[in-house]
């Protein structure tokens, strides 16, 4: 639908109809969008440095993802894959099966969103183990649904005001390894760590009644903190002792973004499941649950799905998602995109003193912008400042982090060089002003 409303307009309409709950970091109006641009309804061009959230590795309305949509919804939109099933599904399942972690015999099911995916990996570790509890992560994100707020470790926004949640939800204790006491080793800091996680089994809830430990290698809202490789390690570790389900939530770092296809192959850990959505489908709604078959056919028939679950159109754009990241060679791209922006992190550091740590894996990317390197005390002043700079002059940037003080980068993979370089001279601005 197009109209000719201007964008004051639209933006006095988006107060009256939409709820302030939901958040705009731009409140321009996307007229259209290819590769890594974003073109206004006044045709101004943003460089997008965000990429919906992480959801847009192969880019923006991708020809061989558009082509494939256009291609399904000349032949049906949504017969219901639980009334009449299709090919569609049925493909992309086989195709999650081969490319995840794990050399045993795999199914997958598909859903809508992210959390969904969490949930029902939650729903099948029960069913399979007999066991109820949870445990996630401190500074974990893993959804807006009442289960998944109770495993995110934020308050504010996302779960003031919202409770009560679930009940047998647990968060453990995650290294970060920057904010370590200045006189440990990060050897010691993360061998303490884990000691902290093998306690907490004590203290906190018994193994014997934990259905499933859910981890982020790659904490997303939480500020990019990348996990220790011999923590992920001891976790897997620890699950495969006590008979308690690994599920790894590769919901922003799956497809590519950090380098490989999926994180955890970094870690040299195989999980049981593996929750995928985000750029799985190049920004339409799909997530998946992949992994074990013996756990995921624990359930019977008509005990998981829903309505819209593994829409034939999302699942179009999934296959040809997967098809271009290996044509392109998008997971070398991901290193080379991720080095040159910790490259530009690198020399900004150098000018600015409220630069902190610079992670990243792949491409998946954060700068910590902090009261000075010393201290290393949380500048979320200076973080709003550089962030709304950004998203005032041409590129959309998002922050993240427990305390808000971590810019975080996910351009498309495909993004050009001249886009890059684009965006590249803003954020400089931004940083500078």
């Amino acid at each position: 639908m197009t109209s000719n409303l201007t964008t004051e307009e639209l933006q006095n309409k988006r107060k009256k109809f939409v709820p302030q709950g939901v958040s705009n970091g731009n409140l321009n109006i996307a007229h259209s969008a290819k590769g890594a641009t974003i073109t206004d309804i006044n045709q101004k061009e943003w460089i997008d440095f965000a990429a919906a959230i992480g959801t847009l590795n192969v880019g923006h309305s991708h020809p061989k993802v558009t082509a494939a949509v256009n291609s399904q919804v000349e032949k049906f939109l949504h017969p219901g894959f639980n009334v009449m099933m299709y090919e569609g599904y049925i493909e992309l399942a086989e195709k999650l099966c081969e490319i995840t972690p794990g050399t045993f015999d795999k199914q997958a099911i598909l859903f809508n969103s992210g959390a969904e995916a969490v949930e029902n990996a939650i729903k099948v570790a029960r069913k399979f183990t007999g066991r109820q509890a949870v445990v996630s992560f401190v500074r974990g994100f893993h959804g807006r649904t009442n289960l998944t707020m109770g495993m995110t470790s934020k308050v504010k926004p996302y779960k003031f005001g919202f409770g009560p949640f679930t009940p047998e939800i647990y968060q453990a204790p995650y290294p970060y390894v920057y904010q370590k006491p200045s006189e440990m080793t990060e050897e010691a800091y993360v061998d303490q760590v884990i000691e902290e996680f093998k306690d907490f089994f004590i203290a906190t809830v018994a193994p014997e009644t934990v259905a499933c430990v859910v981890m982020e290698p790659v904490q997303g809202e939480g500020g990019f903190v990348v996990a220790p490789k011999k923590f992920v390690q001891a976790v897997s570790e620890f699950c495969k002792e006590h008979g308690i389900i690994f599920v790894a939530d590769e919901i922003q770092t799956g497809f590519g973004r950090t380098g490989t296809m999926f994180a955890m192959e970094q870690f040299d850990v195989v999980p049981d499941l593996t929750t995928v959505s985000k750029s799985l489908a190049a920004g339409l709604p799909l997530s998946g649950v992949v992994g074990r078959t013996e756990i995921l056919n624990a359930a019977a028939p008509g005990e998981l799905g829903g309505t819209y679950a593994g829409s034939p159109v999302a699942c179009a754009a999934a296959l040809a998602v997967i098809d271009i990241i290996e044509e392109e060679d998008l997971l070398t791209k991901s290193e080379t995109l991720g080095q040159k922006l910790e490259d530009k992190l690198n020399e900004l550091a150098e000018k600015h003193s409220f630069v902190g740590d610079i992670r990243r894996l792949g491409s998946m990317v954060a700068v910590e912008i902090v009261e000075s390197r010393s201290t290393r005390l949380p500048n979320k002043e200076k973080t709003t400042e550089i962030v709304k700079y950004a998203n005032a002059n041409g590129l959309l940037l998002l922050s993240a982090g427990l305390k808000g003080n971590v810019v975080r980068f996910l351009a498309p993979l495909v993004i050009t060089d001249e886009e890059l370089e684009k965006g590249f001279s803003i954020l400089e601005a931004a940083f500078n002003q």
